[in-house]
């Protein structure tokens, strides 16, 4: 099977699944296509044990996808600057401490503290599992995805600031989750199992600073071309072709990719909007993205319902994932509240507030991609069934249930 083959099952899966869900099921966008995909992956699983042929066939099909390289090196790029685009910088301005605070320095803890309970939760079922896999397995579960939750946070009317918060704090954390995972993962790939901590800071601020200076010069180019013509067809294949272009180039330079499409959409998307495009071109550019993130992430959402294909579900694995659940909600709580209450006018957030912010921070695709670009080993397999069981419950658990969480906070 080509390139061009599975494009035609990505998309043919896609279209299906969203018609069943909102002709039948009526779940939320992208929860209601995970839960599908999901159920689709259990019955081809299940096939290895009444039609192993077929099972192993689709197995090798998939494998050969490569769906870490899609995910990591084509879509991302694409879904930071579609998601940074439709931001308003002036609600993230007005919440930039909060914002910075769980998305820079959220991230650094939150990975720490995952790391260390995870690597105590291992020896507690004897495992032995070296402490560079915990961070990493920490680096690449601690950003937060909005994806599945914006749409309902909007729907039960939580207040502009909450879902700003939540908007802004995703579209910054993966781009650090991103930079802090790639960091580590050369350390592993180096064969020392000691972190050189000097050469982790110094290739993490390259890849974070450089990000975000790209973003903004490729940003302010993109701005001048736009700017100078007024033809919706061409400034439509520019924003294409920059995001392109500059993730391509980010990649091969060794900078945040992830950092520079988010930058550079909130730039395209803010900076004197008006005078840079018409009220026609902006209504085509923006309504081309829309369509765009809607695609992109509903092939995401199909593919993350694949993994389980690569599982390998032993006992203890399957307790740890399990806990490692309650170890990510314990240390969303402890990033949300640690802070609210040592600075409390800092973020300036109050209980209901921290509460919503705590249960809508969703994992999602990204956590996914990074576990599979994980060399193969024994801890690989370990990190993939409890990043896989975070992501299930995230979506579905915590997605389905934040509406009527929300609403319950807000009405008190």
């Amino acid at each position: 099977m080509n390139s061009y083959h599975l494009l035609i099952l990505l998309i043919s899966l896609s279209a299906a699944f969203a018609y069943l869900n909102l002709r039948f099921i009526k779940m939320p966008f992208v929860i209601g296509l995970f839960f599908l995909s999901t159920i689709m992956s259990i019955i081809i699983l299940s096939s290895k044990f009444w039609a192993y042929g077929y099972f192993s066939e689709i197995k090798t099909i998939v494998a050969q996808s490569n769906i870490s390289h899609f995910i990591l090196e084509i879509m991302l790029g694409f879904l930071l600057f579609a998601g940074s685009l439709h931001t308003d910088w002036a609600h993230i301005k007005n919440q930039l401490k909060p914002i910075g605070l769980l998305a820079v320095g959220g991230v650094l803890f939150s990975t720490i503290i995952i790391a260390m309970l995870f690597y105590a939760c291992t020896i507690y079922f004897g495992l032995s599992v070296d402490f560079i896999y915990c961070l990493l397995f920490g680096a690449l579960i601690a950003p937060t995805d909005p994806i599945a939750v914006l749409g309902i946070l909007t729907k039960a009317n939580v207040p502009k600031k909450i879902e700003t918060i939540v908007v802004g704090e995703s579209l910054f954390n993966d781009g650090v989750g991103v930079v802090m995972f790639i960091a580590l993962l050369e350390t592993l790939n180096s064969g020392s199992n000691h972190i050189d901590y000097i050469h982790f800071g110094t290739l993490f601020l390259r890849e974070a600073i450089g990000g975000v200076f790209f973003g903004l010069i490729f940003g302010f180019l993109l701005h001048k071309l736009l700017k100078s013509i007024d033809y919706y067809e061409i400034e439509v294949l520019l924003t294409i072709a920059f995001v392109m272009a500059g993730y391509s180039l980010c990649l091969y330079l060794h900078l945040s990719g992830a950092l520079a499409m988010v930058i550079m959409g909130l730039f395209v998307g803010n900076y004197r909007q008006d005078k840079t495009m018409s009220d026609v071109s902006l209504e085509y550019v923006h309504k081309f993205w829309e369509l765009l993130d809607v695609i992109l992430n509903a092939f995401l959402f199909i593919i993350i319902g694949f993994v389980l294909l690569f599982i390998d579900f032993k006992t203890a694995y399957i307790f740890i994932s399990l806990v490692g659940i309650l170890i990510v909600l314990l240390s969303r709580i402890i990033i949300v509240y640690l802070p609210k209450y040592l600075v409390p006018s800092f973020v300036n957030i109050d209980n209901k507030e921290a509460k919503i912010i705590v249960w809508g921070g969703l994992r999602g695709g990204l956590s996914i991609a990074l576990v599979l670009s994980l060399p193969e080993s024994e801890a690989k397999q370990l990190l993939m069934i409890a990043t896989y069981f975070c992501v299930l419950f995230s979506i579905l658990f915590q997605g389905l249930t934040i509406e009527r969480f929300a609403k319950r906070l807000i009405k008190k």
